[in-house]
């Protein structure tokens, strides 16, 4: 190891500690801004969306998303005078349940609920999907990843339950010697 190696590391960690505190901190309180606040001054206090789309009903739409790491995001409608509606979690058990109405698109799903963690595919050969996954807590408690299953050609939801979420899987953590 370098002398500037370890001095570095820790100016970086220390400093993604302190970026992911006045996130958490910030986007806490992001669900109890007004509806009827101009999105420019939300977006003043909280920062710019993570995505901004036409959602299924043709509404604008904002989302504001911690992913791939984070396990929170929050969405709300945009009216034509450029105000949000209720700012939601959308990353909740609840929430999720969305998907059972209807066919769900994947920019539908990226418009309601901001883009995924991770995107892999699943399955046998013959039966691969794209499965898009997205962290959160399960129940409120639990680290977890909910798998959005996209079909062999990534087109649209054909299922969706959630599991354990691997990153905070503590064998996994330890290094193997």
């Amino acid at each position: 190891m370098s002398q500037h190696s370890f001095p570095l590391s820790r100016t970086l960690l220390a400093g993604a500690a302190a970026g992911a505190s006045l996130m958490l901190a910030g986007c806490a309180n992001i669900a109890a801004t007004p509806p009827g606040t101009p999105l420019a001054q939300v977006e003043a206090r909280f920062g710019a969306p993570t995505l901004q789309c036409t959602d299924r009903q043709g509404r604008e739409r904002a989302v504001w998303s911690q992913q791939p790491f984070g396990q929170h995001a929050w969405g709300a409608t945009v009216d034509a005078q450029g105000r949000v509606g209720p700012i939601q979690p959308l990353l909740t058990d609840e929430h999720f349940q969305v998907l059972k109405q209807g066919v769900w698109t994947a920019e539908q799903v990226r418009c309601e609920f901001g883009p995924p963690a991770i995107i892999d595919t699943a399955g046998l050969p013959n039966v691969r999907q794209i499965v898009w996954s997205y962290r959160y807590k399960q129940d409120h408690v639990w680290n977890s990843l909910m798998y959005v299953f996209m079909g062999r050609d990534g087109a649209q939801v054909t299922k969706f339950h959630p599991g354990p979420d691997p990153m905070y899987d503590q064998d996994s953590q330890l290094p193997r010697m």
